[in-house]
């Protein structure tokens, strides 16, 4: 079982729950923990904060053909991760996800997109599209673990996804220590 930790390491108590409307000024606090580099693989430009276009767009969540699952440190989110569902296309959702920088490469966004799939499917999608910036290596990574033969269409400076749902590398059945969920 992967143990997850934060600030040194040290396991914390961590929870991932569905994206709540009294969430928009902790995600918005997220910022002072996420460097420029994150910040710009997420969402693909310099901005130096999480752009309010986003809080809006993560308001908008249905938890139907939009969703999104926060993980929290304490009373602080640490990580989001959603889909949009393609309305041309329903069985098919772009994804994405952002981690603090204190909680990346403990294995809390991975957590996040097992769960995230785990509900997409269960809502109809059978597939993921994500698009990630070639220099977010992490991701890459995650996706080639996750999703081995998965292969990237190159678009410029990014790479686009099409990931089959469920996912078929293992996944934990149940979140690992130090990860508390209320999911439903």
């Amino acid at each position: 079982m992967t143990q997850l930790g934060g600030r040194g390491g040290r396991a914390d108590d961590v929870r991932i729950r569905p994206y709540g409307h009294g969430d928009r000024e902790r995600v918005r606090r997220m910022s002072e923990r996420l460097s420029a580099a994150s910040l710009y693989t997420r969402f693909f430009s310099g901005t130096p904060r999480i752009p309010d276009h986003y809080l809006r767009l993560l308001d908008g969540v249905d938890h139907w053909d939009r969703d999104a699952l926060v993980a929290l440190d304490g009373d602080e989110i640490v990580g989001v991760a959603e889909y949009v569902r393609d309305a041309k296309r329903p069985c098919r959702a772009d994804v994405a996800v952002l981690v603090c920088d204190p909680w990346q490469r403990h294995g809390l966004g991975s957590t996040l997109v097992a769960f995230l799939s785990k509900l997409a499917e269960r809502r109809g999608v059978t597939e993921f599209d994500a698009d990630v910036v070639l220099t977010n290596r992490g991701a890459m990574l995650f996706l080639r673990r996750g999703w081995p033969a998965a292969r990237a269409t190159r678009d410029g400076d990014s790479a686009r996804y099409h990931l089959p749902l469920p996912m078929p590398a293992a996944v934990p059945a149940a979140l690992p220590a130090g990860v508390a969920s209320d999911l439903r």
